[in-house]
């Protein structure tokens, strides 16, 4: 085993117990952090790959910005953790078939003919001069534009759903409305009543 395995098989170790940590975890700041592990190793084993802007944007991005916005709000919220757990054991027997039946895909997915050595080679190193971002930029505007093209228009949508569902109009909401306030008189807010005054004997 050379150096270069040892990598892999070291990162790979580490995105398995951090990824089975995340879902594992009942504390939700230690299951983020652990997330922030798994695209560490994640990246790990791109760099591995010679996929250096594909890591370099993981980190980057997913970990220096979606992370951190994600621990921030799991810190300010005050989550009842009880009440999260209320309904585990109701759904434990679905979430154990859906994951079962995951697994089974996976593995007939990965035992596959076009997952062996002959399908998928070792990829071969590249020179000083070779861009990966050059590399990718050809891929995806020429060979895969149809399905990046489909992406951005799925994360369109669910942007513009996004929207849509927090601007929704909600009844037991109460908000001002200052074109009322402004157009309001005094006889609408006031009334003077004549109270008869009384002697004291």
């Amino acid at each position: 085993m050379n150096f270069q395995d040892f990598l892999f098989y070291f990162f790979s170790g580490i995105l398995v117990l951090s990824a089975l940590g995340v879902i594992t975890l009942r504390n939700p700041v230690y299951a983020a952090l652990l997330l922030v592990l798994a695209f560490f190793s994640s990246a790990g084993i791109w760099l591995l790959l010679e996929a250096e802007f594909l890591a370099i944007t993981l980190v980057l991005v997913y970990v220096g910005a979606v992370m951190v916005l994600f621990l921030f709000v799991v810190m300010m919220l005050d989550i009842n953790l009880e009440q999260l757990r209320e309904g585990f054991w109701k759904w434990f027997p679905f979430g154990a078939l859906l994951s079962l039946v995951l697994a089974i895909e996976i593995g007939m997915v990965l035992m596959g003919k076009q997952f062996n050595l002959d399908n998928m080679p070792v990829p071969q190193p590249h020179g000083a001069d070779y861009s990966n971002t050059k590399e990718l930029g050809r891929l995806i505007y020429t060979e895969y534009v149809y399905a990046f093209e489909l992406a951005a228009v799925i994360l369109l949508v669910a942007m513009v759903a996004a929207i849509a569902l927090t601007l929704r109009h909600r009844t037991d909401k109460r908000s001002p409305n200052p074109s009322k306030q402004v157009a309001v008189k005094r006889e609408d807010r006031l009334r003077i009543i004549s109270i008869p005054s009384e002697s004291k004997e």
